[in-house]
């Protein structure tokens, strides 16, 4: 069900089950969340691209497997899981969005650092039409990515968006025709910077102690890459 396959400096990690529109079950969360914290996988590389297979990104979770559950809140668990792995790769997570992507699916690319759509894509938040809610993150990812009036009237209506909604919204941030150029774009800036980058804008702490790590990494990055920026100022 999760297919990982590195490719230069891109890791293409796919959501495989294109005959349930790459639906989620427990034991697929689990690999997925082994895909990204390092667990059974190789090392990351500097970008992760997230995709799905066939014409969906993904449906989120099977409901076959959510109408059997015997813990709900196990299996929410599992999927909060997977996206704080996701969110706390030391990759780069560019999210890929090409045809829907529902419930869970949009919960796990709100856990990528960047999240861009294809024309044809479209994102919703059906939970409330089944009594139920997104419960892998998405209440505290949601209104931090769209805004908490948006992201309030996204998932108490259920309804969907177009890629060119999502993005006035926010939910993503680029209508592009392959997802793969921009993992590409961003992988040719330098790893140590990109993770840097992520680490920083990732920080959540006060906005002193940010400052200062920042000011230290900044340091440690400039240390690293002392020639090259004098090699390009003497340009």
């Amino acid at each position: 069900m999760i297919r990982t396959r590195t490719d230069g400096d891109v890791r293409v990690v796919t959501l495989d089950r294109p005959e349930a529109r790459n639906a989620l079950r427990p034991d697929d969360l689990t690999a997925l969340r082994e895909a990204f914290d390092g667990t059974g996988s190789e090392s990351n590389p500097p970008v992760t691209l997230l995709r799905g297979a066939g014409d969906a990104f993904c449906a989120g979770a099977d409901l076959d497997a959510v109408a059997a559950l015997d813990d709900p809140a196990a299996f929410a668990r599992r999927g909060q899981r997977a996206a704080a792995a996701i969110e706390e790769s030391p990759s780069v997570v560019v999210c890929g969005i090409d045809g829907p992507a529902r419930g869970g699916g949009v919960e796990l690319a709100l856990s990528a650092d960047v999240r861009v759509a294809t024309p044809g894509a479209t994102l919703g938040e059906p939970g409330v039409s089944l009594g139920l809610f997104g419960a892998w993150g998405g209440t505290v990812r949601l209104p931090r990515v769209m805004g908490e009036g948006d992201a309030l009237d996204f998932a108490l209506s259920g309804r969907v968006l177009d890629a060119e909604a999502a993005l006035r919204t926010g939910l993503v941030s680029r209508v592009v025709d392959d997802p793969r150029s921009v993992a590409n774009e961003i992988a040719a800036g330098e790893g140590d910077a990109l993770a840097a980058i992520k680490c920083r804008l990732r920080d959540r702490r006060d906005d002193g102690t940010q400052e200062d790590a920042e000011a230290a990494a900044f340091a440690e990055l400039h240390e690293a890459h002392a020639a090259e920026i004098a090699r390009r100022r003497e340009r």
